[in-house]
């Protein structure tokens, strides 16, 4: 049986171990655990010496297309912090260059597309069919699946092991990589996305529809390679109102979820200051929505309904805080779940460089400790 031919019953990895029991994927299903899984938002990455210690040697675009490099940080991060799942390094906007958009890094400034897109012609110009120039992310999620279905030390694997670590692949959503398009890198005000958004009734459609396009093969990728779950970030959907979003990004977004779904495996979808958007989330049919930590966990859940899985939702800078602080809140956003399924631990955004390891590694013992009782 392949794994994109039953929606929601097992994944496989490529030695065909099922990772439906983990921890971390019976939470993203609603079904009982032993105690809450926990993994956090760039578990792996500057804050972390071993990964400076990578970046002294590889630019970060270089990490991502190795898959060697890729696998090993990936590893070294969910091993080191004792997470349950596991996140494959890449980044949001690796779907660009097989487009047809070159992009890079500058230190300082973020991720510089050099030719914004901005015209109906420069959209229509966007390649769909070279999605395959994206297996260096399939590759690393298949050496990571491959460590981490083997036996351990006491021989437990397989169906039944909840500690069996879960593997997350990832893709941008719609909106969030077309603001990167068409502004040509962050942005404060997403002027240049609004007004195409707005006043293009051709160029925007399109975009959503070659977006979704090479999305959708890009996660087909990451499943048959061993992801179990997929992530989708949407970043900046934050700056839209109610009515624009549900506009102009809810359909697009509908259809990557219900895409990625029909592969077999579970969504979840994420974005940063979504408190007012959150109920037109969840009717994206994406199974576990992501909270940020602006919103109290409980009134999150409450607005996206009991019938999804909810994911966070600790302030990162929280992890700076003494451990007093930190333990306290660890326990309020624990008790505002409440024990029940469909709770996954994490952060309300990414860890920022400079966060100290020894908080992070007591906050997964504390969310074990608390989240079993």
């Amino acid at each position: 049986m392949s794994n994109a031919s039953v929606k929601h019953v097992t994944a496989q990895s490529p030695a065909g171990t099922p990772t439906v029991g983990s921890r971390f994927v019976r939470a993203c299903l609603r079904r009982p655990v032993d105690r809450t899984p926990v993994w956090l938002l760039r578990q792996a990455g500057r804050y972390m010496p071993e990964y400076m210690a990578v970046r002294k040697h590889h630019s970060l675009l270089e990490i991502c297309r190795t898959p060697e490099i890729a696998a090993e940080v990936t590893i070294t991060a969910a091993e080191r912090l004792g997470v349950d799942a596991a996140i494959i390094f890449a980044d949001l906007l690796l779907p660009f260059t097989p487009m047809g958009l070159e992009f890079e890094f500058l230190a300082g400034e973020g991720p510089i597309v050099h030719t914004p897109i901005r015209s109906a012609d420069q959209v229509r110009a966007l390649r769909t069919d070279r999605a395959d120039e994206l297996n260096y992310v399939a590759r690393a999620i298949e050496k990571v699946a491959a460590h981490f279905a083997a036996p351990r030390v006491d021989g437990a694997r397989g169906p039944d092991n909840q500690d069996q670590l879960g593997i997350i692949g990832f893709c941008g959503a719609p909106f969030t990589l077309a603001s990167y398009m068409i502004e040509g890198g962050s942005s404060r005000n997403y002027i240049e996305t609004k007004r195409m958004m707005y006043g293009d009734s051709v160029a925007w459609p399109l975009l959503m529809e070659k977006l979704v396009a090479v999305l959708t093969a890009f996660a087909r990728q990451q499943v048959e390679a061993g992801a179990d779950v997929i992530q989708v970030f949407d970043s900046w959907a934050g700056a839209l109102s109610v009515p624009d979003y549900r506009q102009y990004c809810l359909a697009p977004t509908t259809e990557l979820v219900r895409r990625i779904q029909a592969m077999g495996v579970p969504v979840i979808y994420f974005g940063v200051d979504t408190a007012t958007l959150l109920p037109s989330m969840r009717e994206t049919g994406a199974d576990v929505i992501g909270l940020d930590w602006r919103t109290p966990l409980d009134a999150g859940w409450e607005a996206v309904g009991e019938g999804c899985a909810v994911q966070g939702n600790l302030d990162p800078i929280t992890l700076f805080a003494p451990d007093d602080v930190l333990r306290a809140r660890t326990r309020e956003i624990l008790s505002a779940a409440a024990g029940r399924p469909g709770h996954i631990f994490n952060l309300g955004h990414g860890i920022v460089p400079g966060t100290p390891v020894e908080n992070v590694i007591k906050l997964v013992e504390w969310v074990k400790e608390y989240g079993a009782q």
